[in-house]
């Protein structure tokens, strides 16, 4: 018995914000319950977030950023996320193989079929039960934001960021069964609650519930 769930969006869309409520509210219904987030989670994703995130002067190419996010994932699933799930666990994780797809080859134009066959190898093709994907205009997304310095992608400019947009809903479009899209400008307590409707029915069917 166990579950996974991942949240997905561009900048600013809330994901952050809604994977922690879901989180609390297991909790709350003591399920047991583990809460990750891309890239980090570890000792060495935590360092290659630092990288990937920060800006800095440091050229970073696109395939060498593809690695380095697999790199995070591969140490994320061996360490967290399979033991997590063979211990009877939700595991809820913000950000997973969908945004490598989306931002490394939608928006930064690598190869589609070359991005998929890292992220399966990298996950062992462990796929979500549910992916929620919070989903915004770009210019909202990143005005909400703030005046904050900006990481190395939320500083890219609109039109990258509507490619990543694109990306999600075309994938999320080619498996409708898996995906949940939800409108990101909505309150949140009303985002939530659509998100507790289809992840409530697979805890009843995992008896986790």
């Amino acid at each position: 018995m166990a579950l996974f769930v991942t949240f997905e969006g561009g900048e600013g869309s809330g994901k952050t914000a809604q994977a922690r409520a879901l989180y609390r509210r297991l909790s709350r219904f003591s399920i047991p319950v583990l809460l990750v987030h891309e890239p980090g989670g570890t000792s060495l994703g935590r360092r290659l977030r630092y990288l990937l995130k920060r800006p800095q002067n440091v050229e970073i190419s696109a395939l060498s950023e593809l690695l380095m996010f697999n790199a995070s994932r591969a140490q994320l699933v061996d360490e967290v996320i399979r033991p997590g799930l063979e211990n009877g666990k939700v595991v809820i994780c913000d950000r997973y193989a969908d945004s490598t797809t989306v931002y490394q080859s939608y928006g930064r134009g690598l190869d589609l079929e070359t991005v998929d066959v890292i992220n399966c190898t990298v996950t062992r093709e462990l796929k979500p039960d549910l992916t929620v994907l919070l989903d915004i205009a770009v210019e909202k997304g990143l005005a909400r934001k703030g005046k904050k310095e900006y990481d190395r992608f939320e500083q890219e400019d609109v039109v990258f960021h509507q490619k990543v947009r694109e990306g999600y809903l075309k994938l999320a479009a080619e498996e409708p069964e898996r995906w949940l899209v939800i409108d990101g400008t909505q309150p949140k307590r009303k985002i939530g609650q659509a998100i507790w409707q289809r992840v409530e029915p697979l805890l009843l069917r995992e008896g986790m519930l």
